[in-house]
């Protein structure tokens, strides 16, 4: 009867983006091992971030207000719009504070294998907010994949009529590299030298 409970629990962590059954047993177990503490303490988290967080309205961060902390921050470049493909590289990029300006999440990159189209993506959100708001520069940050490739030369394509500049991370950034695996150098290095498409 308590096995139902620990593999359905098991079967639940083991959807978890890089983990497998192997490793979700193995998390299973740990929480089992501190079942007094930890899992109080991971219920009461959970449960602060279903009923606290929310999806910022205007770049798709996640946040406890909305605009998001970032998107209504009077400090930030407001000119200088950074196009990532989803949260984990916009957190990357603030991992270390070195990016002041503004972000805009496509929630992907165009993927003709994965049937992944420009209507899927937050593109026609990125244009809007190009037409609303006084932006000079656009950053895209996408990953270094085929697929990344394609999604920035498509955006840059639909703004080359634009007067804003359009640059890309350039050296640091490996071919296949994700920004969050990377360290904070090789970010601002990527950040520093990037260039325009």
């Amino acid at each position: 009867m308590s096995g139902r409970y620990i593999e359905q629990l098991i079967k639940i962590i083991a959807k978890f983006p890089s983990l497998g059954s192997r490793s979700a047993r193995r998390i299973v177990l740990y929480l089992l091992k501190k079942k007094e503490t930890l899992i109080p303490q991971l219920i009461t988290a959970l449960e602060e971030v279903q009923n606290n967080i929310k999806i910022c309205d205007i770049c798709g961060n996640y946040d406890t207000e909305n605009p998001c902390s970032i998107c209504s921050s009077a400090s930030r470049d407001s000119g200088l719009l950074c196009v990532v493909q989803d949260i984990s590289d916009l957190w990357a990029l603030e991992r270390g504070g070195l990016y002041k300006g503004r972000y805009h999440i496509l929630g992907g990159v165009l993927s003709a294998i994965e049937g992944v189209t420009p209507e899927d993506l937050n593109i026609d959100k990125l244009l809007n907010r190009i037409e609303q708001e006084e932006i000079s520069e656009i950053i895209l940050a996408l990953p270094a994949t085929v697929d990344g490739q394609i999604t920035m030369h498509y955006i840059s394509s639909l703004l080359k009529d634009k007067d804003i500049k359009v640059s890309t991370l350039a050296q640091g950034i490996p071919v296949g590299g994700e920004l969050d695996y990377m360290d904070d150098g090789t970010i601002k290095l990527a950040l520093d030298m990037r260039k325009r498409l």
